[in-house]
């Protein structure tokens, strides 16, 4: 375990590209929905945010969850370590915690104005593929990473456990955001547990009260819980559109615009959409 701490960045990257080429893969061969738009017009912004959100966080921050965790381990601080549990188990909490952490974080972003002009970047890919799992502006992942750190340390989790979510957070993220067609009786039974890509995919309908649901990006069950599931779009995955209203239109969508869309009035909703 100390070599997968010490060869934690590595982990991370190798966690990453694996996870990219492997839900690219199957949701080429076995696609959910027709493919509109051709990966070459959305895929260099979404993985051009990836990197350049990597250098922010190494560029804005001191240090991440991980770091915090080593010194809160150090320090013996956090509500974990106070409950004197055993490791293992100080480490399955501490996974299923910063989960419901980052779905409560993701409502926020939602509901708080100030949030969703940020959260909206995400929302403004016009189809669902794995690389929608990374399209987020670096000022959200920023934040992100500060209420990651907050809560690492309120919990004391062990750094084998941030590293544990942090990997897994991202692997899901590309797998519940990827085009792939899981048999209908498997999603029945994923979704029991896990959050699928026809469960997230609702979130990313272009209909408001469709997209204030299935918030959950790893565990499903907290859009049981606190009742912000919904079990399917009102249009079908096939007939749902993918997007916001306000920005509907591939060739404005560009890396740099989505820098400075935070910053930038809502334009009244298009008539017609322009994806191609």
């Amino acid at each position: 375990m100390n070599e997968l701490l010490k060869n934690a960045d590595l982990v991370r990257l190798a966690a990453f590209a694996g996870g990219l080429a492997l839900f690219a893969l199957l949701e080429a061969a076995w696609p959910r929905r027709p493919r509109a738009i051709s990966r070459w017009r959305r895929w260099p912004a979404n993985l051009l945010l990836v990197a350049f959100n990597s250098l922010a966080v190494r560029l804005l921050l001191p240090f991440t969850a991980l770091t915090t965790a080593f010194i809160v381990q150090q320090r013996g601080i956090g509500v974990l370590p106070a409950l004197g549990l055993p490791d293992w188990l100080q480490v399955v909490l501490a996974v299923v915690a910063l989960d419901l952490v980052i779905y409560a974080q993701h409502v926020a972003f939602h509901k708080v104005p100030a949030l969703w002009r940020l959260h909206r970047v995400h929302h403004t890919d016009l189809e669902l593929d794995v690389t929608t799992g990374t399209r987020f502006h670096f000022i959200e992942i920023v934040l992100s990473m500060l209420i990651k750190m907050a809560a690492v340390a309120a919990l004391g989790a062990p750094p084998l456990a941030v590293l544990l979510f942090e990997v897994l957070l991202n692997l899901t993220a590309m797998f519940n955001h990827s085009n792939l067609r899981l048999p209908q009786a498997a999603d029945r039974l994923l979704r029991l547990v896990l959050v699928t890509p026809d469960f997230h995919r609702v979130h990313h309908s272009v209909l408001r009260e469709e997209t204030d649901s299935n918030y959950g990006f790893n565990l499903s069950l907290w859009d049981r819980l606190f009742t912000t599931y919904r079990p399917q779009p009102r249009a079908g995955h096939l007939g749902m559109t993918i997007g916001l209203p306000q920005w509907r239109d591939i060739r404005t969508l560009n890396f740099v615009r989505l820098l400075t869309l935070p910053f930038e009035e809502p334009p009244e909703p298009e008539k017609s959409e322009e994806t191609t």
